[in-house]
């Protein structure tokens, strides 16, 4: 489907087009090559009694490569108009696939703004483990969720972790409801005539696109700091205030907890959006708030408060490596349970070990799941948690806690692999390398239950 009739320059066109999909191994059409967003300014309205969203994306970009075409990702909605610095672009369809052809070439190097003006009805995907993402229609409003492919449903943008920028999202609503988002609050503006209110959020942080997220609805709002004065925002379900409160009062606590054990807080807020049970089907870590369906436990807002570490702030630079977010969080929990409980970590390894040899963990390596439909799977958690208690007994307790702070400290806001933490591991311990090696072969590569040593 053609969008705008408009030829690209006449004075004659050098540089090629950008490539659809960066050979993600599970997902090799998402994201996109030729430029790296820096900005994403979205500009949204949402109304649940019809559905309908109408948005305009701003996208400030950097070139890298001369480009006569690129491509964003967006699935469904009606594009109804794409500019590049002001002038009108030819865009075209192909699945999740938008292909822009702007009016002049991009040289290399180059910084330039795409305008993607775009509404319809935004979908819901189904991933292939089967879980739903995208544009949740909840209860009272609806809930958008990124992780791994989601985003595109809402907005047009370069949709792989590896590509992250910073944002400033608004939302229109009509009166009564509500809409929260990343970041901080800005602004919350009433229309003239009383029927509908505007939401503005800004992130300043770097942010993948999967940790992107708009709850709208009814929510019960509170504003807290924590004993350190890093601003609270959590935003609750009516329906969830209650069976919440006592979980959510400990937030700062734990994000004081968490930076003793993992560094400097990332970001410039903490929080929680919680709707109502069933709303989705898992608790995501979605930057500075993560969203919960339902009251969450204490281990989950653990684990979810760790990814802002593992996770949102060191992201993974494919999808192979969410052992790297999901391995971290879920050995936070462990050592919680080790801090306050006097449950060591070793003794919730021992408990996953004893599973039997055809037990769902042992079924492939963390870092290398079979499929795009297994990167949310058991051994990613469980055995990636027993990877890093390996290191630890490995490299001894006062390396493994400095090892803790110093990973997501020296790649803040930036990306890494399983060959770059390997690698970051053996550098710090140069006299352990032979004994790591075992670690990495037997406990993060090698399949079927290891044999202990």
């Amino acid at each position: 489907m053609a969008l705008a009739a408009v030829p690209a320059c006449s004075g004659g066109v050098h540089g090629g087009p950008g490539a659809a999909g960066l050979r993600d191994p599970y997902f090799p059409g998402l994201g996109n090559g030729g430029y790296d967003v820096t900005h994403y300014a979205l500009d949204l309205a949402y109304d649940p009694a019809t559905h309908r969203l109408t948005g305009t994306a701003d996208l400030t970009a950097t070139a890298r490569q001369s480009l006569s075409a690129f491509h964003l990702d967006l699935q469904g909605l009606t594009v109804d108009e794409v500019t590049v610095d002001g002038k009108r672009a030819v865009g075209s369809r192909a699945g999740h696939e938008l292909t822009v052809r702007p009016h002049d070439e991009l040289p290399d190097g180059s910084t330039f703004r795409t305008t993607v003006r775009y509404s319809g009805e935004p979908e819901t995907i189904t991933d292939p483990d089967g879980s739903e993402e995208g544009w949740l229609r909840t209860a009272d409003g609806a809930l958008g969720l990124g992780e791994p492919t989601g985003s595109m449903a809402w907005f047009p943008g370069n949709n792989h972790p590896s590509d992250k920028a910073t944002y400033d999202i608004t939302v229109t609503v009509p009166k009564g409801q509500q809409a929260v988002s990343n970041g901080e609050l800005t602004s919350e503006r009433t229309s003239a005539d009383g029927r509908r209110t505007t939401y503005s959020w800004h992130v300043a942080q770097p942010m993948g696109s999967y940790l992107a997220t708009v709850a709208v609805g009814r929510f019960d709002i509170r504003r807290s700091k924590t004993p350190s004065g890093l601003p609270v925002w959590t935003a609750v379900d009516p329906q969830e205030a209650q069976a919440s409160k006592e979980v959510l009062g400990r937030l700062p606590e734990v994000i004081t907890w968490e930076t003793k054990r993992f560094g400097a807080y990332p970001f410039s807020s903490t929080g929680a959006i919680v709707d109502r049970d069933g709303d989705a089907g898992y608790a995501l870590e979605t930057q500075n708030r993560p969203v919960f369906p339902g009251a969450p436990d204490l281990g989950t807002l653990v684990h979810e408060l760790a990814h802002q570490w593992y996770g949102d702030s060191v992201t993974p630079k494919s999808w192979r490596d969410m052992w790297l977010n999901e391995g971290f969080a879920t050995y936070a929990e462990w050592l919680w349970e080790e801090d306050h409980h006097g449950e060591p970590a070793r003794e919730a390894f021992d408990a996953v070990y004893a599973r039997p040899k055809g037990a769902a963990v042992w079924s492939f390596p963390p870092a290398d799941p079979p499929g795009a439909a297994q990167i949310s799977d058991t051994p990613v958690y469980q055995r990636g948690a027993m990877v890093l208690q390996k290191v630890r007994e490995t490299i001894g307790d006062a390396d493994f806690f400095s090892l803790l702070k110093s990973w997501p400290a020296d790649h803040k806001y930036g990306n890494a692999d399983t060959g770059d933490f390997t690698a970051y591991v053996e550098k710090k311990n140069p006299g352990k390398a032979k004994a790591l090696a075992g670690v990495w072969d037997v406990w993060l590569y090698g399949d079927g239950k290891p044999r202990q040593s």
